[in-house]
Formats: structure tokens, C-alpha cells, sequence
């Protein structure tokens, strides 16, 4: 939820995968938590036996159910945009099965330098490293601890599930309601850092 409303496309998919299982999950509940490993998720609906029954099918059936559905949150295109402008690299590093999230960036025409998926919390801080990232941006407060793990600025945006308090609490340089003030926010921090 930090570059793309996935939102509605990944209700869409657990409803799908409900009616391919008969295992009822609660869409409305899942998508408001979002951020943690897939199979963290379905341990709430499907027991140990079924789990990678059911991850990968909910897999399957994802790119008929959740690309097209999903769109660019606010001030997206111009904060990658941004990114490039003052010389930097964009490396998405998400929870997400990283084939899924590729075919949503492809979709919504986000171009980005590195993909990296299915890291959660501080296992994103490797990818981070490994990347040269200097800065990180997300909605998680799980993604402000990869910051602080990494040793770069954080930079919480409160579009997922996570307001301003808990994603400071949590470590945030600096916290926006979406990425429509990045540009700004971008230059204040490489300040900061130099």
C-alpha cells in the first residue's frame, strides 16, 4: 500500500479463493491488515495441511483476480519519478510474491531498477543493503524497522494500515498522509543525511 492500491484486487482474489476451497476468509478482514508473508495471513483460515495448497492456488488465481483492479496511489508515478531526478535508483522491496508484484508494476507502467519479494520486518534490511539503499519508504510499521535495521531514513506514509503515530513509534524520519509530498520530503531527508 505504499506505490499501489492493492486493496480491492487481493478482496477480490480471497473471495475467488473461497469459492475455489469452500474455506471461508474474510476478504474485508484480510485487506485491512495487509503488510505481513502470505502464509501468515492464511494460517488465520487454513489448517497447517492445507497451507501450501492454498497459498498456491490463491497464487493462481491472482492475476485473473487482482491486477487490474489495483491502482497507483496518489502522487506514485511522480515519487518514482522524483526518485530518478535526483540521480537515485528505485528498488521495490515487498512482502509480496515477487512475480505478483512485478505484474502489478508492469500493469500500472512503473518502471523500477530492482525487485526484490516475500521479505517481511528486518529481512527486507539485507535486500536494502544489498541494493545501496538510501532511503526506505513505506506504510508498515514492520517497514520502518527494515529502515532502522538498514540504517537509512524511514519514511512512513499512512496508507495502509498504519497511522503517523505508530509508524513514528516505530521509528519514521519522517511520516506523509500519501506520496503527493515525496518531492519534498525526498530533498529534506538527502539533507539530512549529508
Amino acid at each position: 500500500m505504499t506505490l499501489i492500491d492493492t486493496r480491492p484486487g487481493i478482496a477480490a482474489a480471497y473471495r475467488a479463493l473461497t469459492a475455489a476451497t469452500g474455506v471461508y476468509v474474510d476478504a474485508d478482514a484480510v485487506v485491512s491488515r495487509l503488510g505481513p508473508p502470505l502464509r501468515t495471513e492464511m494460517r488465520n483460515w487454513f489448517p497447517a495441511e492445507r497451507l501450501e495448497e492454498a497459498v498456491e492456488l490463491y497464487r493462481s488465481l491472482y492475476p485473473e483476480y487482482a491486477i487490474t483492479m489495483s491502482q497507483p496511489l496518489p502522487g506514485a508515478a511522480e515519487a518514482l519519478a522524483e526518485v530518478r531526478a535526483v540521480g537515485l535508483r528505485v528498488v521495490v522491496v515487498t512482502g509480496k510474491y515477487g512475480p505478483l508484484a512485478r505484474l502489478h508494476l508492469e500493469h500500472l507502467g512503473m518502471r523500477v531498477d530492482e525487485l526484490v519479494g516475500e521479505l517481511f520486518a528486518a529481512e527486507k534490511a539485507t535486500a536494502l543493503t544489498t541494493h545501496g539503499a538510501e532511503l526506505y519508504v513505506g506504510d508498515h510499521v514492520a517497514d520502518m524497522l527494515a529502515a532502522r535495521t538498514a540504517g537509512i531514513p524511514g519514511l512512513g506514509v499512512t496508507t495502509g494500515s498504519h497511522g503517523g503515530d505508530e509508524l513514528r513509534a516505530a521509528g519514521a524520519d519522517l511520516v506523509l498522509a500519501d506520496l503527493t509530498g515525496f518531492p519534498q520530503a525526498l530533498r529534506r531527508l538527502m539533507r539530512l543525511a549529508l
